[in-house]
């Protein structure tokens, strides 16, 4: 009876002890041995990463032991597995790193963890699976980091200025005009044929039409040649009397017709530019042997005697080139001025039909409100349906109110209309980015080389890719919460606070920005005054700044709980 009722006790007796002479051999391993990098965690590119260098020290590791070593870290409804490591003793057959028992062993752990918020509030362990030789062996978990600092997932797209597709509204148009006047070879008569012909003629209009105009300007320049051939000196007189004749012809017939047109005449007595120019045009024979010429000399005199060496063109150039430069070239400089500010604005909402797309679109920079923008730019999407920009701009307002999912859609019809956008592109990239597709963004920027928030994208992306001194630079002088956190990132806090106190419009995130920067340069009342205002324009950030390792050390601190708890 006794042998029946105590051979299970015995049994079990006997397990213990062999189990607790297995484990006896590998202690639980201190914390004192094991170094987790960073500390505290930190969110990086989506991820967090961590470095984990272990000591096992001398005659630590039984010989006939496998270890395994996986980290955890464990958050409020979860917990995510890292990359595991095995290890074994001189006596195990085995793919593990063989740790001697003797000397013990160094070992880095690497592994990255896809963040999720919880994991603000959060513990990283080590875990131990143990065998030696076949008994199972329990280790104790080792907390080895608390907290994961996660400033970098305050990045938003959704605060990032889209690009406004912009206007060609120009208050001055200038316009030159020209026509020719052609003299025959060594003569300066002006010839009625050449003054009855229709460019001329029709060069007269444009300048008594422009003189007329309540909103314009014009004056006149008067530019008089000689053709190259000949000597220098013979040229310039007929070039000198070529202006002294036109000047006067232009002078009487201006009058005649009541044109008030300042005359500013000049003469050149040979016109290289103008053969250099010709001849460049043309296709004749041995052009570029010319050319050659006018490059390799520079006196006239010599450049004559060359081209007149070259047979094979010479009366081609006489025929076709030399004509046209015994000329006086008539120029109306022509200014057209526009409406004025005050007109546009008021046309904007009287009537706009009165209004080009230039100027309609120029309308909306003069508004002082959104909602005024908005209306202008809804304005020229149905009076210039064709045109993309007003349906991009109206997309940058609705943005801007978080209206993300209407604006995606005034953006893709702009990028239908021209064909492609560049303006449109940079806006869908940011778009992308607020649905975290950070593929399709990169795409979309790839299109919209030339926009001048093109250096926000590469910021943010840089950023968002954990490239902190690569975004603080890119980002250069650009006032906003992004470019601010790129600089907190990339630890240059001097930067960080001249940007966020220079931003125009600060919202809750901006103080909240402002409470990093004070607990990181150890200014407590920073912290705490920004922690206010953050907290009264978004009460949600009090629950997240007493989770938020940046604020860990004011914790228990009256004036930081006074903050944050209401």
């Amino acid at each position: 009876m006794l042998k029946k009722n105590y051979l299970p006790l015995l049994l079990t007796a006997v397990i213990l002890t062999l189990f607790t002479a297995c484990s006896s051999k590998l202690k639980p391993l201190a914390a004192d041995y094991i170094q987790a990098t960073p500390q505290p965690l930190e969110l990086v590119a989506g991820k967090v990463p961590v470095t984990i260098n272990m000591t096992f020290p001398a005659n630590w590791f039984d010989q006939k032991a496998t270890l395994t070593v996986i980290p955890v870290l464990r958050y409020e409804g979860g917990e995510a597995w890292g990359e595991s490591y095995t290890f074994q003793g001189e006596k195990v057959s085995g793919n593990g790193q063989v740790v001697p028992k003797k000397t013990g062993a160094n070992a880095v752990l690497k592994s990255s963890f896809d963040y999720v918020p919880a994991m603000q509030s959060s513990q990283l362990y080590l875990t131990f699976k143990t065998k030696v030789g076949s008994k199972s062996v329990q280790l104790p978990d080792v907390k080895i980091a608390d907290g994961v600092l996660a400033t970098a997932g305050l990045l938003d797209a959704g605060s990032e200025n889209p690009a406004i597709a912009p206007d060609k509204f120009q208050r001055i148009i200038k316009e030159a005009h020209d026509a020719n006047i052609l003299f025959l070879i060594q003569q300066a008569e002006l010839r009625s044929s050449e003054l009855k012909k229709g460019a001329i003629t029709d060069w007269k209009k444009t300048v008594k039409n422009a003189n007329e105009a309540p909103n314009q300007s014009v004056d006149i320049e008067i530019s008089s040649y000689a053709s190259p051939d000949g000597g220098y000196q013979l040229n310039e007189k007929l070039a000198e009397k070529r202006e002294t004749n036109t000047k006067s012809y232009l002078s009487k017939d201006l009058n005649k017709e009541k044109v008030n047109a300042p005359i500013n005449a000049r003469y050149t007595a040979q016109d290289w530019e103008g053969f250099k120019e010709l001849v460049e045009k043309s296709n004749i024979q041995d052009k570029d042997l010319i050319l050659r010429v006018l490059s390799m000399y520079s006196d006239s005199e010599q450049r004559e005697r060359e081209i007149k060496n070259i047979s094979s063109v010479f009366n081609v150039l006489a025929d076709e080139i030399l004509p046209q430069l015994r000329r006086s070239r008539l120029t109306a400089n022509v200014q057209i001025i526009g409406k004025s500010d005050e007109e546009i604005a008021s046309l904007s909402t009287s009537n706009p039909k009165s209004l080009t797309v230039e100027e309609l679109l120029y309308a909306a920079t003069l508004a002082k409100t959104d909602a005024q923008k908005a209306s202008i730019y809804e304005t020229a999407t149905k009076l210039f349906p064709n045109d993309p920009r007003g349906f991009n701009n109206l997309g940058v307002i609705e943005y801007a109110k978080g209206n993300i999912a209407q604006a995606e859609t005034l953006f893709n019809k702009a990028n239908q209309l021209a064909g492609s956008l560049p303006e449109a592109n940079l806006n869908l990239g940011f778009t992308a980015l607020t649905k975290g597709d950070k593929a399709q963004a990169e795409e979309y920027f790839g299109k919209a080389a030339g926009v001048g928030q093109m250096n926000n994208a590469v910021g943010y992306l840089a950023a968002l890719n954990g490239n902190y001194a690569q975004a603080a630079q890119s980002y250069g002088n650009t006032v906003s919460n992004n470019a601010a956190l790129a600089q907190i990132l990339n630890k240059d806090y001097n930067k960080a606070q001249n940007i966020l106190d220079a931003v125009a419009q600060p919202d809750a995130t901006t103080s909240y920005l402002k409470a990093i920067v004070g607990a990181r340069t150890n200014n407590l009342n920073t912290v705490v005054s920004n922690l206010k205002t953050a907290v009264r324009m978004n009460p949600d950030l009090a629950t997240k700044a007493i989770k938020d390792v940046e604020f860990a050390k004011y914790i228990g601190d009256s004036k930081f709980l006074d903050a944050v708890v209401k």
